[in-house]
Order: C-alpha cells, then structure tokens, then sequence
C-alpha cells in the first residue's frame, strides 16, 4: 500500500522509475531497522490513514505525504536532532525532485514539528502533528502495544531514567492547553488520549 503511494507520488515529478524505486528502497530499510519497534512501517501506514479522513481540509496534499515518508527517515534514540536530520534529507530529494523552495520549506517545517507538537499557524502542519499523536488517542490495548514498543525502542536505557524521561513527556502533552490542535482529532482523541497518559504515568510511577 505504502510502497504504491510512494511510487504515484514520485512519479509526478520524474519518471527515473530506477531513482523512484531506489527512494522507496531507501524509506523501507530504515523503517524495517531492527530496532524499530514502533517508528516503523506500521507508524507511517497509521499516520497516511489518518490523514486521508481530512485529506479535503489539507492544502498541499503531496507534501503531507513527503511528510509522511520521511518525517522519521532517521531515528536514533540516543541522538536529539533526528527531525532536523531528517528534515535535512528530504530538502535533498525534494530539491533533487526539482520542487519549489516554498513546497520544501513548508515540508522541513512539517517534520521539525513533530519534535515539540506545537500550535502552528499552518493548518497543514497542525494536522500531521495531529494525526502522528493520534495513537495517544486509541484504545486502552492499542495504546499499550504502543507504550511497550516504544520502551523497547529505548532499551538501552535502564528504567530508573527511562520512566522518569518518559513521565516528563507525558506530562508535556497533558499540560498543553489542548493535546490535538484540529477539530476533528480533538474531537475524536482527546479524552481517550488524556485517560491514555494518566494511566502510563501511574504504571510508570509505581
């Protein structure tokens, strides 16, 4: 599925079928990395399926997809700069596509987001932010598959600092004013997200 969104997406801008299969190469060894236990595939199907039910409400759909595919293109838990690294990357490809700097602008500006999950002013940003935290908005056993990958994504850290980092987080997302900016996943997610973060914190905290 992924892989032939992709290829039509690409495709508008080249028709180097060599080059466009080498990108998707390139997407679908990092995410299958074996220490990808939640931002794999899987991660990047959720957020394209969520994003389709708005698709009507996005400006520039092509570029939420670029967005899609490489907003984690590089993850590294011990390192803090993997949305700029892989903001940088797709600057590279974009360009290399031969996209106008405004489009490649508002695409970087997409992935860096999703570092803090801020309000923007950009309603296209606002809904990637949102629907890459929509699975804090799941179900009770969705989310804890969730919470559980995540910790093994983080393996290298014992658990005395790995909960107290984790809380810390958890924390910054129900202290914000509102966890989804958009209407619709707010209204969708929101009180299952908050339920969803209190009740890993008291795990976390026991």
């Amino acid at each position: 599925m992924l892989k032939e969104v992709f290829i039509q997406l690409v495709s508008k801008y080249t028709n180097d079928s060599k080059f466009i299969n080498t990108l998707w190469n390139q997407i679908d060894k990092k995410h299958r990395n074996k220490n990808r236990y939640y931002h794999n595939l899987s991660h990047l199907e959720n957020v394209y399926q969520k994003l389709l039910v708005v698709q009507d409400n996005i400006a520039d759909w092509d570029i939420i997809l670029f967005s899609i595919f490489y907003h984690d293109y590089i993850y590294n838990v011990l390192k803090k700069d993997n949305e700029e690294q892989s903001a940088l990357k797709v600057k590279e490809i974009l360009e290399l596509l031969g996209i106008d700097s405004q489009r490649i602008e508002l695409c970087t500006e997409i992935i860096i987001a999703t570092k803090g999950h801020q309000v923007s002013k950009t309603d296209d940003i606002n809904y990637f932010t949102d629907a890459d935290l929509s699975i804090l908005g799941s179900s009770w056993k969705t989310y804890k598959t969730y919470y559980e990958q995540v910790r093994k994504e983080y393996k290298y850290y014992p658990s005395f600092m790995y909960n107290k980092g984790r809380i810390q987080v958890l924390k910054h997302f129900l202290e914000m004013p509102r966890i989804f900016k958009t209407d619709y996943f707010y209204n969708n997610f929101e009180i299952q997200a908050k339920e969803n973060l209190q009740h890993e914190i008291e795990i976390l905290s026991k």
